[in-house]
């Protein structure tokens, strides 16, 4: 498996959609990526060289926010958002939906404790 950034991309995949699998990398960053180092975007991700995974970690690290420095910032906003109580941060806190879903049927199965809806009639 080519290692890129620390993530262990699918051999057997086409390379842009082995690169996918990095995290803030989609179908069009990809074939970007692809096209600024001159590959084939319909290759093998097991046919890539040392030195175009080399070339491939240098430019994503240089041009573009992947994997650890995106998680990290988008959990900063997050954060910021929590301490300056906005109204999403105050949805996040409660792990409610944020983006104004309705929350009457379908935001019962975020993430955390059990919260009841409405007492069961017997």
């Amino acid at each position: 498996m080519a290692r890129i950034i620390g993530v262990d991309i699918p051999n057997e995949k086409r390379l842009c959609i082995s690169l996918t699998y990095l995290y803030g990398i989609g179908r069009t960053l990809a074939m970007e990526v692809i096209s600024k180092l001159g590959l084939d975007p319909n290759m093998k991700a097991k046919e890539l060289t040392q030195t175009d995974i080399a070339r491939m970690n240098s430019l994503l690290q240089e041009e573009f926010m992947v994997e650890g420095d995106l998680r990290r910032f988008v959990q900063n906003n997050i954060k910021r958002l929590m301490a300056i109580q906005s109204y999403r941060g105050l949805r996040h806190r409660l792990g409610l939906p944020v983006r104004g879903q309705r929350t009457s049927c379908n935001a019962r199965t975020r993430k955390g404790r059990g919260r009841t809806i409405a007492n069961k009639k017997k």
